[in-house]
C-alpha cells in the first residue's frame, strides 16, 4: 500500500536527476541568504555553481549541531522570521537548545511524509492512532499528528505521561495504532500487566516506534508483549522531525528514507571519507526542499549502512540499516568502543531479565569502569543468592565474549529502575563530572 505512487517508486535515474536540481536550488538559496554558509563555503573555495553532480556533494562543509547552537535562535534561517509558521527546538539537554523554523511550506511537506511513512507502516483512513509521542517544542507528538490526518486517520493527541489513562483510552476508543517511543511502549506493557487488563483485548496492531535506537531484541520484546507489528521510525529535528524514514510492514528490512527530500551519504566518522553503499559508517543527511532552515551535510551520528535496491514493496528510495547507535553515545572503555545496543541486544536473549537496564561508567584511578544494572523479573529475584550470583556471572561473559571489555554486572529488583515516558535515559557517565 503506498501513499504516493509518483513519487515512491520513481526509477533510480529519475531520483538523482530531481535530487540534483532540487540540491542545485538548495545551495543557490542558502549561499544568497544564510551568512554561516556562506563563509563556510567561501572558506573552501566553492561556489554553488560548481556543484554539477551529485558526487560534488562531497565538495561541501559539514553541518554540526554545535553550529546550529553557535548561530541560536534564528542564525541558519534562510527566510524571514515573518514567514516561519512553526518554531520547535531539540531538549537542549547538553546545552542551548537546536532551532528549527518551518514555513508554510515546510509544515505541509512534512504533513506529506508522514502520510508517506503511516501508509508504509500499514496505517490507513479508518484507523484510530493512538499519539503518546510528546506534543511542545519536541516534533514528535504534531509530526505524527499532521500526518495521521492527512491519511483520514483518527487521531487521539494523548501526548506523553499518565500511563493508566493511556490504557484506559486505548481501551475504551479501539486504538489501533501507536505511536511512541520503543521503551515507553514496555513501559505501557508492564502498567497493564500491573492493573490486570488483557493487551490482547485491545485492538492495538502496529506500533510506530522511534526516537531512540533500539535493538532487534528488543522489538521481538515488544511485538510479544503488545502483540502488535513493531514499525521502526526515524527523524531528527534538525532535518524535520519524525517521517524522515520507516520501515515497511511488508519487508521490515530497512527504513526507506524519501529522497525526493533528502540526500544520504555515509561516512567514516573518524576521518570524514564518503564510504560506498553497504559499509557502516555516520548518516550524512542534506534537506533539498527545506525552505525554513535548510541544512548541507548534516551530521546525525546516526549509525548505520545505505542499500539502493528496490524493496519488495515497490518504493525505490534507499534504505538506511535499523540504526546500531550513534557516534555520540559510543562509549570507549579502556580502549573498546561499546554501543548500549549492544548490551541490550545481550540482556533480550537472557532468561529471568526484564526489558529494563542502565550503564553506569565511572573511573577509578586512571581506569574507566563500566557497571550494567539490570532488572530481573519477581520470580528470578526470589531465588537465592548462589543462583542470582551464577546469572550475574552468565551476563559478565556474555558481554565480555561479545564485546572484549569486562564490566561488573549488578542485579536489581523488579521496577527498580527508573521508566521513562520519553526517551529512555541508558547511560550515566560519570566521567564527565570528574573531569568538570
Amino acid at each position: 500500500m503506498i501513499w504516493n505512487d509518483d513519487f515512491e517508486t520513481l526509477p533510480r535515474e529519475a531520483i538523482e536527476s530531481l535530487q540534483l536540481r532540487r540540491l542545485q536550488q538548495t545551495l543557490e538559496r542558502v549561499y544568497a541568504t544564510v551568512p554561516f554558509y556562506r563563509e563556510a563555503f567561501n572558506q573552501l573555495g566553492v561556489k554553488p555553481k560548481d556543484i554539477k553532480r551529485l558526487e560534488d556533494l562531497q565538495r561541501l562543509p559539514f553541518t554540526l549541531k554545535k553550529d546550529m547552537r553557535d548561530n541560536y535562535p534564528y542564525g541558519l534561517f534562510a527566510v524571514p522570521l515573518e514567514q516561519i509558521v512553526r518554531i520547535h527546538a531539540s531538549s537542549g539537554t547538553t546545552g542551548k537548545p537546536t532551532v528549527v523554523g518551518y514555513t508554510k511550506r515546510d509544515i505541509e511537506t512534512w504533513t506529506e511524509l508522514m502520510a508517506r511513512s503511516f501508509y508504509a507502516a500499514g496505517a490507513h483512513q479508518g484507523d484510530i492512532i493512538h499519539n503518546a509521542y510528546g506534543y511542545g517544542l519536541f516534533t514528535g507528538g504534531l509530526g505524527a499528528h499532521y500526518g495521521a490526518e492527512r491519511i483520514g486517520a483518527s487521531v487521539i493527541p494523548m501526548s506523553g505521561g499518565n500511563t493508566k489513562k493511556q490504557l484506559m483510552i486505548m481501551q475504551d476508543f479501539g486504538s489501533t495504532v501507536l505511536t511512541c517511543t520503543p521503551s515507553y511502549s514496555l513501559f505501557l506493557a508492564e502498567v497493564a500487566a500491573e492493573e490486570g487488563i488483557d493487551i490482547r483485548k485491545l485492538k492495538l496492531k502496529v506500533g510506530i516506534l522511534g526516537a531512540e535506537p533500539w535493538s532487534e531484541k528488543m522489538r521481538q520484546e515488544i511485538e510479544a508483549k503488545l502483540h502488535i507489528k513493531a514499525i521502526d521510525i526515524y527523524g531528527l529535528s534538525e532535518i524535520l522531525g519524525p517521517g524522515v524514514g520507516i520501515e515497511c510492514i511488508e519487508a521490515q528490512n530497512g527504513l526507506h528514507v524519501w529522497e525526493d527530500h533528502f540526500l544520504l551519504e555515509i561516512i567514516d566518522p573518524d576521518t570524514q571519507e564518503v564510504l560506498p553503499d553497504g559499509e557502516k559508517g555516520e548518516l550524512v543527511i542534506t534537506t533539498i526542499t527545506k525552505e525554513g532552515i535548510p541544512l548541507i551535510r548534516y551530521r546525525t551520528r546516526d549509525i548505520t549502512r545505505l542499500n539502493r535496491e528496490p524493496c519488495i514493496c515497490g518504493r525505490t528510495h534507499a534504505r538506511i540499516e535499523r540504526l546500531s547507535g550513534r557516534s555520540d553515545d559510543m562509549l570507549i572503555i579502556r580502549g573498546v568502543n561499546v554501543f548500549p545496543s549492544q548490551i541490550e541486544s545481550v540482556l533480550f536473549n537472557i532468561k529471568g531479565i526484564e526489558p529494563h537496564y542502565q550503564l553506569l561508567v565511572d573511573r577509578e584511578g586512571t581506569l574507566d569502569t563500566l557497571e550494567v544494572l539490570v532488572e530481573v523479573d519477581e520470580q528470578t529475584f526470589s531465588d537465592e543468592v548462589r543462583k542470582l550470583q551464577q546469572l550475574s556471572g552468565m551476563i559478565q561473559k556474555q558481554i565480555k565474549d561479545l564485546l572484549g571489555v569486562t564490566c561488573k554486572v549488578r542485579l536489581v529488583e523488579p521496577k527498580t529502575l527508573a521508566r521513562s515516558e520519553g526517551k529512555a535515559q541508558r547511560v550515566i557517565d560519570n566521567r564527565t563530572k570528574i573531569s568538570s
